[in-house]
């Protein structure tokens, strides 16, 4: 295996080294708020939310979704959110400075990178890591899945792929 993904990027000419890390600041549900919203309704830190509303409130938590790329080590990082029930998102607070070792959750994915456009929510599992790391999130996968999201983070990239991705993320307009 390759030890470092590295690539001269055809939109800009420059050369990036390292695997793609690619983070979204909030979950796309508090991003499409207006600024009057988010003050009244919202709160948001490095690595939880929260959006209250008429309805009750929503639970968001930072976590990292990996997808491999074929011949190098290091994975391209999608920092992303997931919402969680309350009682895991308690939990998840409660135990945020020592997690427990083999701790999971339900959640669904709360962003969308444009180059994995999906109509619908992305359910997943939130997979606690040790060591002050974010929890990873695994999309789950059925049968008949045609979700390239999925299907990407299940049987990795290629490096060209992973160049391809990079370079739209990074010169999107």
């Amino acid at each position: 295996m390759t030890s470092i993904f590295a690539f001269k990027c055809t939109c800009c000419g420059e050369i990036h080294e390292g695997s793609p890390s690619i983070a979204f600041k909030a979950p796309d549900q508090y991003a499409t708020l207006s600024d009057e919203q988010k003050t009244a309704m919202g709160k948001l830190s490095s690595d939880f939310c929260t959006i209250t509303h008429e309805e009750g409130t929503d639970y968001f938590i930072r976590a990292v979704l990996e997808v491999p790329i074929h011949g190098v080590v290091d994975p391209f990082l999608w920092g992303v959110w997931v919402s969680l029930s309350e009682m895991s998102f308690q939990r998840y607070r409660d135990t945020y400075d020592e997690p427990v070792e083999g701790d999971g959750y339900f959640g669904w994915l709360c962003n969308t990178p444009d180059v994995y456009p999906s109509d619908s929510s992305r359910p997943s599992d939130v997979r606690l890591q040790l060591g002050k790391q974010r929890p990873k999130v695994v999309l789950h996968r059925s049968d008949a899945d045609t979700d390239q999201f999925v299907l990407d983070q299940v049987h990795g990239i290629s490096v060209a792929r992973a160049q391809q991705l990079a370079e739209r993320v990074l010169h999107e307009a």
